[in-house]
Order: C-alpha cells, then sequence, then structure tokens
C-alpha cells in the first residue's frame, strides 16, 4: 500500500468538539450543550465581544487544551492509520501553545509526524506545504476550502455547527468509525 499523508486539524476533530463547554458554561453562567453550538463563532452564542472572547481565550486555552479530551475512537483508529501512513496535524491553535500541545500528545500518546500550528484558522498554504491527501476537518468553510483548492478528499466531522452545504470530495461523518470505514475503503480503491 502507497503511504498517505494524512492532515488533521486538532480541536473539535480529534479531540472532542464539547471540550469547551464546561469552561463556557461555567465562566459565562451558562448551561449549553454541543446541540446549543450551531455556529463556530462563540462571541454570537455567548453575546460577547471579539475582544472579550480573546481575552477570554488567553486566560484559558492553555488549561482546556491541557485538559482536553479525544474524540470517542480516535486514539485507536490515529495509531491504526500511524503504521502505514504520515500524520501530519495543522491546526489553528497559536505557535505559544506548542509545548502546551506537544506535551498533550505526548501524555495521550497520540502519533504523530509534524504538528503545524498556524495561528488562524486559514490552513491552505499549510496544507500545499506538505503536500496532503486526505484532511480531517470540523469547521465548514476550511472544509469546503481545502476540498475546492486540493481537490483531496476531506472528511468532516460532523457537529451541530458545521451543518451547511458540502460539496462531493468533503465527507461528513458521524464518528471516528465512520470516517474509519470510509478511510479504509478510499485507500483500498487508491492502490487499484
Amino acid at each position: 500500500m502507497q503511504k498517505k499523508r494524512f492532515g488533521l486539524d486538532i480541536d473539535g476533530t480529534i479531540t472532542d468538539p464539547a471540550t469547551f463547554i464546561p469552561y463556557l458554561n461555567q465562566d459565562f453562567k451558562k448551561n449549553l450543550t454541543l446541540n446549543d453550538l450551531t455556529e463556530y463563532d462563540l462571541t454570537s452564542i455567548l453575546k460577547i465581544s471579539d475582544d472579550d472572547f480573546w481575552e477570554w481565550m488567553g486566560l484559558n486555552e492553555g488549561k482546556i487544551y491541557r485538559e482536553a479530551p479525544l474524540a470517542p475512537d480516535a486514539h485507536s483508529i490515529i495509531t491504526q492509520w500511524n503504521q502505514n501512513h504520515e500524520l501530519i496535524y495543522i491546526t489553528a491553535r497559536r505557535s505559544h501553545l506548542f509545548d502546551i500541545t506537544k506535551s498533550w500528545f505526548s501524555e495521550q500518546n497520540v502519533p504523530y509526524q509534524h504538528i503545524e500550528m498556524v495561528g488562524k484558522h486559514d490552513k491552505i498554504e499549510a496544507i500545499r506545504q506538505h503536500q496532503l491527501d486526505i484532511f480531517f476537518e470540523d469547521k465548514h468553510d476550511n472544509a469546503v476550502a481545502i476540498a475546492e483548492e486540493f481537490q483531496i478528499p476531506v472528511i468532516l466531522m460532523d457537529t451541530p455547527y458545521n451543518r451547511l452545504p458540502i460539496p462531493s470530495n468533503v465527507i461528513r461523518t458521524k464518528s471516528w468509525h465512520e470516517a474509519q470505514i470510509w478511510v479504509d475503503s478510499w485507500l483500498k480503491q487508491s492502490i487499484l
């Protein structure tokens, strides 16, 4: 089997998409569930300004990322793919969080060949640089832009905040198990 280059987002993709909710509920006196997060932009859900949100993130993101739980089944599936493929993580996290991120990967025993922290949601140049064959994402507009720019399959991990229409090479999956079934079929077809 030909080695493929898998690109993976971190937050909301390999980590549980509900990771932020307990922190939001505590600090903003809310009672949110994942189903309440129907938009990626949390400022409109929380009814706060961008400045207030980023001030809150600056105070809390290290702790949140340090304690983030893995999405169900992500670890075992990613570990299995790591046996034959390269795993390159491209995240919007800012570079000052690199040590926390790398420690989290080590503590969770999540395999990787490279972690790229682009510090913004636009991941196009990083994906171009790494010449990826497939990408895993939870942010709708990122998934669409990546699929259209590179004509590669993008696995969109289904969440309430990403349910807008998608092009045919964006594959919405409800679980890591469902993603694995699609990817394993894609891998078999690519060697024919």
